[in-house]
């Protein structure tokens, strides 16, 4: 009997860890598509206003994007003292510049907005002060916010300026308490790690396996939201199939025609912290 309910609890232990480890597997993944759909708006808004509406370029502050229902709004803002929102760009699922829903406006944020505005702000002023945030040649600091419920983040992400390059790490993630005061900064990878792909390939093809890149102890052993972002802006252009996050622990392998992930547990060892 001792037996059996020995067998029993150490069943429902397992259960419990392998249920609380697929949820943090899933929650990595869905922040991650977060960050693309908030980053894939704000690339294809910006074409946008540069090809069809470049007579408000002077005026214009920056910009963020957000969900709303089930398209993906980029807002730019002016450069006034108070800012408004000068133009409103919304995309589908599929991100179609043909699809996407224009309108020339002018209006104060909403409190959301308000909240959106506020975080980046204190974020850029942040990465243009402090020299714990790293910049490389030929590339540039692209920062994503994020709010849910009373979740505040910054995400700071590394874009390259030259084609045929993906760049994973140098990353950052900037986290706020409910009044938009920074609590936290943290480095997400303690390196940059550029991937080299043929700007020849045809897009969307599969055409290369794909690439792999490490993580250390000193990153963690899941691959990050931010390296599903990342692979999911570029995955189609660089025509890769899968690519693989390695750490202690995991092989993490993201297949890139369903952006699905896979974790493999190995048995690597590492000495040293990246």
């Amino acid at each position: 009997m001792k037996y059996l309910l020995s067998l029993t609890l150490t069943f429902f232990i397992s259960l419990s860890l392998f249920a609380q480890k697929n949820a943090e597997e899933q929650a990595i993944v869905d922040e991650g598509k977060m960050l693309f759909k908030s980053e894939m708006a704000s690339w294809n808004a910006t074409d946008i206003l540069q090809e069809k509406y470049s007579e408000l370029l002077e005026g214009v502050g920056g910009y963020f994007s957000y969900p709303v229902g089930e398209r993906e709004l980029c807002v730019f803002f002016s450069k006034e003292n108070t800012p408004n929102v000068i133009l409103e760009i919304s995309f589908d699922s599929s991100f179609s510049v043909k699809k996407a829903e224009i309108k020339k406006v002018y209006r104060g944020f909403t409190p959301f907005e308000n909240d959106m505005y506020a975080i980046r702000k204190v974020a850029l002023k942040l990465i243009n002060s402090d020299t714990f945030f790293l910049k490389y040649e030929n590339t540039a600091l692209n920062l994503i916010p994020l709010i849910e419920g009373e979740s505040r983040k910054v995400f700071v992400l590394t874009g390259p300026r030259q084609n045929g390059v993906v760049i994973f790490g140098n990353d950052y993630l900037i986290q706020f308490d409910t009044s938009n005061q920074i609590l936290s900064k943290k480095r997400l990878h303690k390196n940059i790690i550029p991937n080299e792909y043929s700007s020849n390939k045809k897009k969307g093809k599969g055409t290369e396996v794909g690439g792999v890149h490490m993580h250390l102890p000193g990153t963690g052993v899941y691959i990050t939201s931010t390296d599903i972002c990342t692979l999911m802006l570029y995955q189609k252009r660089a025509g890769w199939k899968s690519y693989m996050v390695m750490s202690e622990k995991y092989m993490n392998i993201w297949t890139c025609e369903s952006n699905s992930l896979a974790v493999v547990p190995r048995g690597m060892k590492f000495n040293k912290e990246e």
